[in-house]
């Protein structure tokens, strides 16, 4: 029978309602001056909705901290029919204990399988991201979870810690985890990679390390480990504004095409340096994912010029399996010639069906008529 879903965007006429008939509950209480005695007595009340089973609790751009942060948990944790929950805490003042807290609480929710953590705009550091992964790693049953961390001073130890935290949620199958601009590193990547290739149930994968000072060795590094997950099919890779040059797309292509099962493909490199030798060989190298059916490639403002884009487009036009492609190659240098040779190769893509170009450039291309 389908669940009604209660949406409630007032305090108290959440508080005055019927607690014990909550079943699917959304509530919405972002930019509401809302502090820690309101969210713990929030959360005295929904620790009375014992029949809960569908959590959206939106609390972004409040005035929450550790001990808000940690009662709002305590108090989910007595959910005990809790399998679905997500918690927006962006922009509020959460620092490593409340981080840690929450994370302890939720980690005894023991029927949460889907759990998405928004904590962007908070003062969690890198303590408090290691803690939390920490916590989380008891959360057996979790099979989908989001974590939107984002800059948080977070190093090379600190994402491979994350990593091997994460590892150990055994049931894990779909994950998605957004650590942009830190200052991870070639090292850190590497360690962040060889850890979550440990989640051996893992089938989709979206990880942003866009801003994080990650060069040739950590991108091919990063995708060598992820390629031993047997069961990878969806990967979302965001590397944009790093230190990725030509030999690094060389190296991270050459680790994709070990990713022999995956089927759907997100590569954003948006303003690395790769060139017209880095964007060829990147295409030659993705040719031998022989399952890739979606591809969507972003590789704007890269210094791709003619060579660069019909190198592309001819290694492209050898992904027999291809049907569905997003090529978005604006900013870079792509004359006319380039655009011709590209649009002339993707027609061989004989399974193509849907094809998306995004090529405005640094300066006008003019087409023949």
């Amino acid at each position: 029978m389908l669940q009604q879903i209660k949406y409630y965007n007032i305090l108290e006429e959440f508080l005055n309602s019927s607690l014990l008939s909550h079943e699917v509950l959304h509530i919405d209480l972002n930019f509401n001056q809302i502090g820690d005695d309101s969210a713990s007595g929030l959360g005295s009340s929904l620790a009375k909705c014992i029949y809960l089973q569908k959590l959206t609790l939106d609390l972004s751009l409040n005035q929450i901290g550790d001990g808000g942060a940690s009662s709002l948990g305590s108090a989910l944790a007595k959910c005990i029919n809790l399998s679905n929950l997500t918690l927006d805490l962006y922009g509020n003042k959460i620092g490593a204990i409340g981080a840690q807290g929450l994370g302890s609480a939720i980690a005894k929710c023991m029927n949460l399988s889907n759990f998405t953590l928004q904590l962007y705009s908070n003062q969690i550091g890198a303590v408090g991201a290691s803690n939390l992964g920490f916590e989380l790693s008891k959360s057996i049953n979790l099979s989908n979870l989001t974590l939107y961390i984002g800059p948080n001073q977070i190093g090379a130890t600190d994402a491979s810690s994350l990593g091997f935290e994460l590892s150990k949620c055994i049931n894990l199958s779909n994950l998605t985890l957004d650590l942009n601009s830190n200052q991870i590193g070639e090292d850190g990547t590497t360690g962040l990679g060889s850890n979550l290739a440990k989640c051996f149930n893992l089938s989709n994968l979206t990880l942003f390390l866009n801003s994080n000072q990650i060069g040739a060795k950590g991108a091919s590094n990063l995708i060598s480990e992820l390629s031993k997950c047997i069961y990878l099919s969806n990967l979302t890779l965001g590397l944009n504004g790093n230190k990725i040059s030509a030999i690094g797309a060389s190296g991270l292509g050459s680790a994709l095409a070990k990713c022999i099962n995956v089927s759907n493909l997100t590569l954003n490199l948006d303003s690395n340096q790769i060139g017209d030798d880095g964007a060829s060989v990147l295409g030659s190298e993705l040719v031998k994912c022989i399952n890739l059916s979606n591809l969507t490639l972003y590789l704007y403002d890269n210094q791709i010029g003619d060579s660069g884009v019909s190198g592309l487009g001819s290694a492209l036009a050898k992904c027999i399996n291809l049907s569905n492609l997003t090529l978005d190659l604006h900013s870079n240098q792509i004359g006319d010639d380039g655009a011709s040779v590209l649009g002339s190769e993707l027609e061989k893509c004989n399974n193509l069906s849907n094809l998306t170009l995004y090529l405005k450039q640094k300066q006008f291309i003019c087409f023949g008529l």
